[in-house]
């Protein structure tokens, strides 16, 4: 039998904070821009230009680690970092080496195999580097500094991680805090979250780790995943074949399924850190720490745990609402306003989903109200409309955030209930359709969907299909 290997693996999650300027700077922070149009002497390391630091990029860098039960550097520093490539305008990096902001953390997961509890060895702050292209067609390269100081938390783990589904697991325990934080979107496949993965091999049941490749910039969990497996596949296979692994920096193509080295993995020392001249200590007191934590939202594990508890619907439409912490807020307003959750939670999870979907926005982008869902959703539950017509206020809401009492009203799409006005038109149609009539009482009950759906056609759409479906059975049973 051949030797068997267990995978140890730590991350490093680089993660850009919702800011509305950069960390060192006042330039904005806007996505698609003109290249090289939001910059300035600072973000592009003009000799002479001075930082000053972002007290919001703090604040949500402190409130990521007490979401993560992390401990706050009371006393920290800034650190430079030095390396030299065309996308870093000033030689070096402002990170955090030797006071990380937060330390000593951990987050809770749940896989098949159990809860775990994955380390978090430290979180710190740090400006992000501009972006580089490459034109194959002329050779040459260019360079955006737009991205140039955004600034960057960095959660670094422990090696805790034996496999892909652990590191899913905790990639999305992490992206549901910072989401539910409102510290960053997270969107893996837009840059906003990025993952390294850190892995090695070791025989089973040995304790020393064994030699680890880093994999950067992994953008989404499909790649991380895939990643993972073919790193680990490719170690082991070198140490089988009595080869040794080297340390490097290695990027994964998620097209080829393959791996492929980029360079040598550096120490500490090659980037031959020093405290920034620039930058004074950054001193945080107890107060500013309280005042972070009394503002941290309900994350989702508890959202979880309390919407199963008090509202009866399904554990799948809680999955699913509270994905998003404004969708779990919007859906929580609606239900109490309407006391329906179950309806409440269909609208949002049927309608108003495909329509972002289909529109590529977020739920904090939407225009209407839980109020004014909690109407809607009113006013079908009092038969005021059907469902069709339902469907149609909605979209219209859903554009203009309109009151769907007074579309109604102004529209005329009351339902029509007169009982006169409903025998006249199912008379109309039964009369407009004697083979119909004929299929019908030779035993063909599908052909009652025909008829309510001309009887509907008749009323414009206003009738209320289950009065409708009442009186043409009744009806019909006359010609029995």
């Amino acid at each position: 039998m051949g030797k068997k290997y267990e995978t140890v693996i730590g991350l490093e999650v680089h993660v850009e904070l919702s800011t509305k300027t950069k960390i060192f700077c006042s330039c904005p922070i806007s996505f698609g821009e003109e290249p090289n149009s939001n910059i300035c002497p600072v973000c592009t390391g003009m000799p002479g230009s001075l930082p000053v630091l972002n007290k919001k990029a703090v604040e949500y860098a402190i409130a990521v680690g007490l979401g993560t039960g992390c401990s706050i550097t009371q006393y920290s520093q800034f650190d430079r970092k030095n390396y030299f490539y065309p996308d870093n305008p000033q030689n070096y990096q402002i990170t955090q080496l030797y006071m990380p902001i937060c330390t000593k953390g951990a987050l809770e997961i749940e896989t098949k195999s159990g809860v775990k509890n994955i380390s978090i060895r430290e979180i710190h702050l740090e400006e992000d580097a501009g972006k580089l292209f490459h034109d194959q067609e002329t050779s040459s390269s260019f360079v955006d500094y737009n991205r140039s100081g955004i600034p960057l938390i960095e959660i670094v783990t422990e090696p805790d991680m034996e496999n892909e589904e652990e590191v899913i697991a905790f990639i999305k325990k992490l992206k549901s805090i910072i989401q539910y934080l409102g510290a960053s979107d997270c969107k893996l496949q837009e840059g906003s979250m990025r993952v390294d993965v850190n892995l090695s091999v070791r025989e089973a049941g040995a304790k020393a780790l064994g030699v680890r490749t880093e994999m950067k910039n992994l953008n989404s969990l499909k790649a991380i995943t895939r990643a993972i497996e073919g790193e680990r596949k490719r170690q082991e296979k070198i140490l089988r074949d009595g080869g040794e692994i080297i340390q490097k920096t290695r990027r994964w193509d998620d097209e080829k399924g393959l791996s492929f080295a980029m360079r040598g993995k550096e120490d500490v020392k090659d980037y031959r850190y020093f405290p920034d001249p620039d930058l004074i200590p950054l001193r945080i007191s107890n107060q500013w720490i309280e005042e972070i934590k009394a503002s941290q939202p309900e994350f989702r594990t508890k959202k979880i745990a309390r919407f199963k508890k008090e509202y009866d619907i399904p554990d799948y439409d809680i999955e699913l609402l509270t994905e998003s912490n404004y969708m779990a807020e919007f859906f929580e307003k609606t239900a109490n306003l309407c006391g329906n959750p179950k309806k409440a939670a269909n609208w949002l999870m049927v309608e108003t989903m495909r329509l972002l979907k289909e529109k590529g926005i977020e739920p904090k982008e939407l225009k209407y109200s839980p109020e004014n869902l909690a109407k809607l959703i009113g006013l079908v539950d009092k038969k005021v409309i059907n469902g069709d017509k339902a469907k149609e206020v909605f979209h219209h809401m859903f554009e203009q955030n309109m009151d769907p009492e007074k579309y109604v009203e102004e529209n005329g799409l009351r339902a029509v209930r007169d009982e006169r006005i409903l025998k006249k038109a199912v008379e109309e149609v039964i009369a407009g359709n004697p083979k119909s009539v004929e299929d019908f009482l030779r035993g063909k009950e599908k052909v009652m969907g025909f008829f309510v759906g001309q009887t509907m056609k008749a009323l414009k759409g206003r009738g209320d299909p289950e009065i409708i479906t009442q009186l043409l059975k009744e009806r019909l049973k006359e010609g029995l």
